[in-house]
């Protein structure tokens, strides 16, 4: 099969899977979830991928985004704006896999800024992080504000972080 048809095939399902992924209207409200690191956590590149959780109540969030990718830039990290939910099955099968280490090689040395979108939905809209499905996972610009880099819904079920979100995550990165 030409290499054209097969591009084709793969962005056709894609889009099918993505017309199943979690769409960002919430369905319930949100469950505590659980614990992340905080903001003063040392990452480096070799470290393990962790979520950084944003505080409401703390730094407004594009100043927090902006710090943390301060910090990143001068540690040799990468930082991700990451917009889940709790009702999102590809966000929990995500957040898991990063939790548990399934990720630690292919993502080492990687914050990721947590927003919840139920709960920040507002400031995120404000500072550019917008999407029609979560989980959102966005190369912030320095100044905290979403570039046009960025990925969006996932997959359900068990193949969605290795099959689908790694992927594209890994791409991501290397731009």
């Amino acid at each position: 099969m030409a290499l054209e048809s097969v591009t084709l095939i793969s962005r056709l399902i894609l889009a099918a899977s993505l017309a199943t992924a979690c769409n960002s209207e919430p369905r319930r409200a949100p469950a505590p979830v659980a614990s992340v690191a905080t903001a003063a956590s040392v990452t480096t590149p070799s470290s393990k991928p962790q979520f950084i959780r944003w505080q409401t109540g703390g730094l407004p969030l594009e100043q927090f985004v902006q710090s943390e990718f301060e910090r990143a830039e001068n540690e040799s990290a990468r930082v991700l704006v990451y917009v889940g939910a709790t009702w999102c099955e590809p966000c929990k099968h995500f957040h898991e896999a990063i939790e548990h280490g399934d990720l630690d090689q292919d993502l080492a040395g990687t914050r990721f800024l947590e927003f919840d979108l139920d709960q920040h939905g507002e400031q995120l809209k404000a500072a550019g992080y917008r999407s029609k499905y979560i989980p959102l996972l966005a190369v912030p610009d320095p100044d905290g504000r979403a570039s046009s880099r960025m990925i969006e819904g996932s997959i359900k079920g068990p193949g969605a972080v290795r099959e689908n979100l790694l992927p594209r995550l890994r791409e991501l990165l290397a731009r």
